[in-house]
């Protein structure tokens, strides 16, 4: 039995049935691993025949390549939209931060294979999703670069910090539970003012 489908849980995915066996494929995946997980376990956690998978996923590779795509993708989006939609370096740092953590907490279960399954990929696939990787790294480094010269910042080795920042934000999906005492924006906001303490921002607080 699979936990309900949530409405914005890859909403772009068709037909209502592809969507089913990637919310099966994250639970199994999460609860057994990649490698222990069989395409039967996932297919009888969608309530489905076994054959039913192969007719939207050719493998199970193919289907936590499209897992982990989709959910790179939103955090690339999350990541752009914060970027733009401040002009202040400080400002957008923090919404970045903010935004990227409260996703790891709210979809912890769905991070945790998108995060730390990366190794089972097929080397093809595995190159789609580390390019992915790396636009959401350049984003915050490039960010990091901006608030140097700026001197909202003071760090000295911008890839180093905005490795870090993101590192912060993806071990989230590793410990959070329903049960942790912070909603997933409390612990965003939480971990938007510490990221910039890292930075050493001159100027931070609300």
């Amino acid at each position: 039995m699979t936990m309900s489908l949530p409405a914005d849980l890859w909403p772009d995915v068709q037909p209502e049935t592809a969507r089913r066996l990637m919310l099966a494929g994250v639970e199994s995946f999460a609860r057994r691993g990649y490698h222990a997980t069989t395409t039967r376990d996932i297919a009888t956690n969608a309530g489905m025949s076994p054959a039913a998978l192969y007719v939207h996923f050719p493998s199970k590779a193919a289907l936590l390549f499209a897992i982990s795509r989709s959910g790179h993708e939103q955090a690339l989006g999350l990541v752009e939209s914060a970027a733009e939609e401040n002009d202040s370096p400080v400002e957008a740092m923090r919404e970045i931060v903010e935004r990227f953590v409260a996703w790891h907490a709210r979809r912890h279960t769905v991070a945790r294979v998108v995060q730390y399954e990366l190794g089972a990929l097929p080397e093809t696939e595995y190159e789609v999703v580390a390019g992915l990787r790396r636009r959401i790294e350049r984003i915050v480094r490039d960010l990091v670069v901006t608030g140097v010269e700026s001197g909202d910042f003071t760090v000295t080795d911008p890839g180093t910090a905005a490795r870090a920042i993101l590192s912060l934000g993806i071990d989230v999906a590793r410990w959070y539970t329903e049960r942790a005492r912070k909603s997933p924006e409390a612990l965003g906001k939480e971990y938007g003012e510490l990221a910039l303490r890292m930075l050493g921002a001159t100027s931070h607080r609300r």
